[in-house]
């Protein structure tokens, strides 16, 4: 058996599936969402599954979660916008944010470390906003006494408008303030940090009435149906929502299956997230609370997970609070593993993530040694070939055995032509004599399968590779080859590896050999250059190996 062709399949198959999933995602027709099962409401009444407005206003508001029980998924329906009450500007050294008057929300985040590409290094990457279809944002209120309890509908106030990280400190405290009947006071306090993307919100209830206050926290993310800007369309990355939960570990809801599958379930250690390609949204509550976790579909779509806090009471004259804390930033792995259990798997490898996460840990370390991320993983290709040496050695025997033995195979074809039963009888024979297995070389090729697929998934996930120079016109190793000189070097070391294997007897099956390295060219033309760049590293080093052998077994 022809061992490279078998593999070259198997990766082509891989392509296709890819290709098929990203044109799924981009192209195909989405389903309805669900009718809604409840009978609407009476005039006046409350909607299904929603809270009123605690500025005073009374107005049902369907983003906002009950105080009780864990709602089913509602139907479509809320408002076709997010209104504002004035702006609260934030900047610190890695981020810039806006924090909105009404109910508090953080409407608007760039990261300022992270620029839209390469050519606009001045134009920080857009993580949340409230515009349009690319609707994202980080929500927190109240559940509590009617019109005690301010939501995130609820006016707040501050003392500026504008709060910058002073030079030398460390943290940067922004206030809120809603003052309610009765001598209510919430304070609701964002604290940033310096040189991270964690910021801590606190909701702090100051009672000074005569009656205690007894209410819950919520914290949710809201986010529109628009396609992840920072995502390739040749290649499939996650868009959704996902929660942890110590029992289940980490699990994705794509917004798609939002309304037939809500999350309602009460666990305590777990957080919830909006996930994308490289960056990550994500609330996590306290480990020691027993929260609810819930999801919404509203109007636009929109759609929202969040989670609810279990309850706290404030006597006359005394307060409580509420925290947790929100990331909101690139999925750096061993910063998201320090903010929460589970956080890290975001970066998602898939089924694969026990080997992908040791290379991502090797590629780590080569790269502070030699400062450059493409070379990074030319040396890293090279450790695994090392690694896998002794296997591809069998394997490339086997390939330059069955080469030395092809004018034997093609003189049985034509002495036996079309009688298949009696050609493959003689090869067998020949096989034997020759002390030959066909298949020797296909356990090497199938135990490195994994490997190779698991450091794609490394290449792909890794937002340390977002934006990495590698040499000369290669500025950005996640995005494609601008002048596809890397794809047509890979096509053509394909081309080369093909010549220096077996030929097929059939001749169908050698027109497609020949044009696999065609069609590989193009395929990869639209991948990130350091995908294409590891390939050609692998091809390069095989081709070494291959030739080596076959010239000590005088096949060349």
């Amino acid at each position: 058996m022809d061992n490279v062709r078998l593999l070259l399949w198997g990766a082509l198959g891989l392509l296709l599936i890819l290709a098929w999933e990203a044109w799924q995602r981009d192209y195909a027709p989405r389903g309805p969402v669900p009718a809604p099962t409840a009978q609407a409401p009476a005039a006046g009444g409350p909607v299904q599954g929603a809270s009123r407005d605690a500025d005073g206003g009374g107005a049902a508001r369907p983003d906002v979660p009950e105080a009780g029980a864990a709602p089913p998924a509602p139907a479509p329906q809320g408002e076709a916008g997010l209104p504002s009450a004035g702006r609260v500007r934030v900047e610190t050294d890695v981020v810039r944010a806006e924090l909105d008057l009404r109910g508090g929300d953080l409407r608007r985040l760039d990261l300022l470390a992270y620029p839209v590409s390469v050519d606009r290094p001045d134009e920080p990457f857009r993580l949340m906003d409230d515009a349009g279809p690319m609707l994202y944002v980080a929500q927190s209120g109240l559940l509590g006494p009617e019109g005690r309890a301010p939501t995130h509908h609820a006016a707040f106030r501050a003392e500026a408008d504008r709060y910058i990280l002073a030079e030398g400190a460390e943290e940067l405290v922004v206030p809120l303030v809603w003052e309610g009947p009765d001598g209510l006071r919430v304070e609701k306090r964002y604290i940033f940090r310096r040189g991270d993307h964690l910021v801590t919100v606190e909701q702090r209830v100051v009672n000074g009435g005569k009656a205690p206050w007894r209410g819950r926290a919520y914290f949710q993310l809201q986010r529109g149906a628009a396609a992840d800007p920072s995502s390739s369309r040749f290649l499939y990355t996650y868009l959704g929502a996902a929660y942890y939960s110590p029992e289940e570990r980490y699990e994705k809801i794509p917004f798609d299956e939002l309304a037939e599958r809500p999350l309602a379930r009460t666990f305590r250690g777990g957080w919830i997230a909006m996930v994308q390609h490289y960056f990550v949204g994500a609330w996590v509550p306290p480990s020691e609370l027993e929260a609810r976790y819930y999801t919404r579909v509203l109007a636009g779509p929109r759609y929202v997970i969040g989670l609810v806090t279990p309850p706290r009471e404030a006597p006359p004259g005394g307060e409580t609070a509420f925290r947790a804390r929100l990331w909101a930033g690139p999925k750096l792995q061993d910063r998201l593993a320090d903010v929460a259990e589970g956080l890290d798997l975001t970066v998602d490898y898939g089924l694969l993530t026990f080997l992908a996460k040791p290379l991502f840990w090797l590629l780590k370390l080569i790269h502070g040694l030699v400062g450059n991320w493409g070379w990074a993983i030319v040396l890293l290709t090279l450790l695994i070939k090392l690694a896998f040496y002794k296997l591809s050695e069998t394997s490339y025997r086997s390939m330059a055995k069955m080469k030395k033995l092809a004018p034997r195979l093609q003189a049985l074809k034509e002495r036996y032509g079309d009688d298949r039963q009696r050609l493959n009888q003689a090869m067998m024979e020949l096989y034997r004599k020759e002390k030959i297995n066909p298949l020797g070389g296909c356990l090497p090729i199938l135990v490195q399968i994994p490997v190779f697929i698991a450091l794609y998934w490394v290449l792909l996930e890794s937002v340390e590779l977002r934006q990495a120079p590698f040499m000369l016109w290669i500025r950005d190793l996640s995005t494609p080859d601008p002048f596809y000189v890397l794809p047509v070097l890979m096509g053509v070391s394909m081309f080369v590896q093909q010549k220096l294997n077996p030929a097929p007897l059939d001749p169908v099956q050698a027109k497609v050999m020949m044009a696999l390295p065609v069609v590989f060219t193009v395929f990869f033309a639209f991948f990130p250059a350091g995908l294409v760049l590891y390939w050609l590293a692998n091809n390069i080093l095989s081709i070494a190996q291959q030739w080596v052998i076959n010239r000590r077994l005088g096949a060349a």
